[in-house]
C-alpha cells in the first residue's frame, strides 16, 4: 500500500478492526519511510455472476429468484424455508468460487436438484419438471424411475 504522504511503498499495520457490521476491515498503518499514519479499508470483491437463459438473454444471479423456485417446489411439503435458503447460499458460494462469470440455467437447475433430492423427493421431482422441461409421462417416469433405483 502507497503512503499518500511521500509515496513509499511499504508500511506497517499498527490495528486492524472490523467496519459496516463486518463487511469491510479496518486497518491503521504507518509508513515505512516517513512515519505518517493513514488508514484503509478491505473489502472482499464480489464479481458479477451472468446466469444465461434458454433464449440466449443474460441476467445477473439472482439468489431471491432462486428461493422462489425452490418454495414452489416445496409448496405443501415439510421444508423449512431456512433449509431452502442454505442451499441458495450454498450455491451462490459455490458459484462465485467458481472461476466462470456466466453460468447456464440448466447449470444452476442441476446444482439446486442434486441438493434438493436428499430434502424432499417431491420437490426435487417437482423442480426438475420445470428445469429438464419433461415432455411426455415417459420422460417423467425415466426421472421417478432412477429416484427409485438410487434407494436400493
Amino acid at each position: 500500500m502507497k503512503c499518500p504522504f511521500c509515496g513509499f511503498a511499504e508500511s506497517k499495520v499498527i490495528d486492524s478492526r472490523p467496519a459496516e457490521e463486518g463487511a469491510t476491515i479496518r486497518r491503521r498503518r504507518e509508513c515505512l519511510a516517513c512515519s505518517k499514519r493513514f488508514t484503509t479499508y478491505e473489502i472482499v470483491e464480489s464479481l458479477p455472476l451472468v446466469v444465461i437463459k434458454r433464449d440466449g438473454s443474460r441476467q445477473s444471479f439472482d439468489k431471491s429468484k432462486l428461493i422462489n423456485g425452490m418454495v414452489r417446489a416445496c409448496d405443501k411439503r415439510k421444508v423449512p424455508l431456512s433449509v431452502l435458503e442454505e442451499i441458495a447460499d450454498e450455491i451462490e458460494q459455490q458459484l462465485q468460487s467458481a472461476l466462470e462469470r456466466e453460468i447456464t440455467t440448466e447449470e444452476v437447475g442441476e446444482l439446486v436438484m442434486r441438493r434438493l433430492k436428499d430434502v424432499d423427493e417431491v420437490a426435487y421431482v417437482r423442480f426438475a419438471s420445470v428445469y429438464r422441461q419433461f415432455k411426455d409421462i415417459d420422460t417423467f417416469m425415466q426421472e421417478l424411475t432412477k429416484i427409485l433405483n438410487s434407494r436400493d
